[in-house]
């Protein structure tokens, strides 16, 4: 058996999400399906990650296992494009690996980025790409709010109530907040996360910029571990899986 890993850009607006469904069009799902017919055999692709419906990836990665060794990877390339690229949906890269790695469990590092449309005039060219804010929104005191979250903590207070996640204590390793041109672009980097953390930590730090929460609040709402006190999650749409490090 042959052994490949490939890197993923996708938007993610039409999808019921990256994992298989009963129902529902999903990046797993379309993917799996036109691998296996290029490549004339069943075979199942295993994600880095699950991202939810609406959600976009700028480097999403994935693997299968297959009988026949790919001979022209920029013929497999075009081949899979071909069919993927009118769903928004195209292969960056194909990487042959050896039988130990695994596109979810080998992974050190995910980043994901939050893209916030800051300005009165609702976005036409990003639409669907960022969350629109009319409120401005303090940098200064959202970047103090993040650096909360850094280090290792209970995420409780950002964790979906679907979540399966065996722990809430994740390592977050750096949040970065930077703006340019009325568009906020927040990197969060961790080894893994939780369901919903990265939109519901957006969604608290948006109260902090719009001055609704003091960075006490903040601190109190992250400390309790209390799902409740949670400020909405941002929506899906501003949100990207920009890298998997191995």
């Amino acid at each position: 058996m042959f052994k490949y890993q490939i890197l993923i850009e996708y938007v993610g607006t039409n999808f019921r999400g990256w994992q298989i469904q009963k129902k529902g069009k999903t990046i797993q799902g379309l993917i799996q399906d036109r691998i296996s017919k290029i490549l004339r055999e069943k075979i199942i692709l295993f994600g880095s990650g699950r991202t939810d419906a609406g959600v976009h990836a700028l480097e999403q990665s994935a693997h299968f296992e297959c009988r026949k060794k790919i001979m022209n990877v920029d013929k497999f390339l075009k081949s899979i494009n071909h069919f993927l690229n009118k769903d928004l949906v195209t292969v960056l890269k194909v990487k042959k690996k050896n039988k130990n790695f695994h596109s979810r469990f080998s992974a050190k590092m995910r980043i994901y980025k939050y893209v916030i449309v800051n300005r009165l005039s609702r976005p036409v060219l990003d639409k669907n790409r960022g969350w629109h804010i009319i409120n401005n929104l303090d940098l200064k005191i959202m970047k103090k709010a993040a650096k909360k979250l850094i280090g290792t903590n209970d995420f409780s207070t950002f964790r979906s109530s679907n979540c399966r996640a065996k722990s809430p204590i994740k390592s977050m390793k750096s949040v970065k907040i930077k703006s340019k041109d009325n568009k906020i672009e927040i990197e969060f980097q961790s080894q893994s996360f939780l369901q919903q953390q990265v939109r519901s930590m957006v969604g608290c730090l948006k109260y902090v910029g719009e001055k609704k929460w003091t960075l006490k609040k903040f601190t109190s709402v992250m400390n309790s571990k209390k799902r409740v006190l949670c400020a909405p999650p941002a929506p899906p749409e501003g949100l990207y899986l920009a890298r998997v490090i191995y």
